[in-house]
């Protein structure tokens, strides 16, 4: 059985093995755009992890008595299945697998991410519902695959299956782990404008630090308007940005953006125009408006997510 693919064996049509994340890195990587190099632990791993252990008929039972208008009902099955998961022991083969592939990519860190193989169609975005770790070593790596495993059952998980009618259709999850990019400026990009629908703009939003603070809103980011057409920049805000992510020797913190930086703008004129050539190229390449996560370090930008903009009418 096929456990792990890298990105450059993987495309977009790669969902049901890679899940929506991994697939569209994979997909990525083989369009020469700037992606970090990693590779996807598959979903049929996660699947044989349940039946071996035995665990998905538990799950299913679980499932079925959850009432998903009663946040108490799903909390609690959230917590039965995600101990289930997380206290099983992942098979040998699984994990000799994915500590090989680690050892490959030569990096101290990964970033560990789920990728639900429902994921990211048009009409249904799995983004925000599953969960991803940064800056994970060799020795927390197997423990934060099951984290990403487990996630597929966190209580906003349980409740989008509901909402999307998925709760009795089959859902897997792959994992995704990349060479991790400490990142000294990150951040998100729409290929469209996602206020006013113009497709002619595409908006960048720029923090610093780690993305992380951006994607989960715990900063204000600057944003900049584009005109997809020339190029040219519409319209530049800067924000005030007091906190930033970063990898510290005690970990991924928190901390204070120093007080000189703390209302410069983020990106210049020229590094905007270069990123927003990248997305344009991501958005042609697909044929669909993109929502694209970025991150700049040591003079490079590279891309570590790309999904369709489902909020569009």
């Amino acid at each position: 059985m096929e456990l792990i693919r890298n990105f450059k064996k993987l495309d977009k049509g790669d969902v049901d093995l890679a899940g929506g994340k991994g697939a569209s890195l994979g997909e990525m990587t083989q369009a020469k755009i700037p992606v970090p190099p990693g590779f996807v632990l598959l979903s049929g791993a996660f699947d044989r992890f349940l039946e071996e252990t035995d665990i998905d008929v538990e799950i299913d039972a679980i499932i079925k008595k959850v009432n998903h208008e009663d946040i108490n009902s799903v909390e609690k099955a959230s917590i039965k299945i995600r101990s289930l998961i997380d206290s099983a022991d992942m098979p040998e083969d699984i994990a000799s697998a994915v500590k090989k592939e680690f050892k490959k990519l030569n990096a101290k860190y990964v970033a560990v991410r789920s990728s639900a193989t429902a994921e990211d169609s048009a009409d249904a975005s799995w983004a925000g519902e599953l969960e991803s770790y940064l800056n994970t070593t060799d020795k927390d790596l197997l423990e934060k695959v099951k984290k990403c495993w487990s996630s597929l059952f966190t209580p906003r998980a349980i409740f989008y299956r509901f909402e999307k009618k998925l709760h009795t259709s089959k859902v897997s999850v792959a994992v995704v782990v990349q060479k991790m990019i400490q990142s000294t400026v990150s951040g998100i990009a729409f290929t469209v404008h996602p206020v006013t629908e113009d497709k002619n703009q595409m908006i960048l939003e720029a923090g610093w630090g780690l993305g992380e603070a951006i994607v989960s809103g715990m900063v204000t980011p600057d944003a900049y308007v584009i005109d997809k057409t020339d190029f040219s920049i519409i319209d530049i805000n800067v924000a005030d940005q007091a906190k930033q992510i970063i990898k510290t020797p005690k970990g991924n913190e928190f901390t204070a953006v120093p007080v000189s930086k703390r209302d410069d703008q983020k990106l210049t004129g020229v590094q905007i125009v270069e990123l927003a050539k990248i997305c344009a190229n991501i958005e042609k390449h697909y044929d669909f408006p993109c929502d694209i996560e970025w991150a700049w370090h040591n003079k490079e930008f590279y891309i570590v997510q790309s999904r369709p903009i489902t909020t569009l009418q």
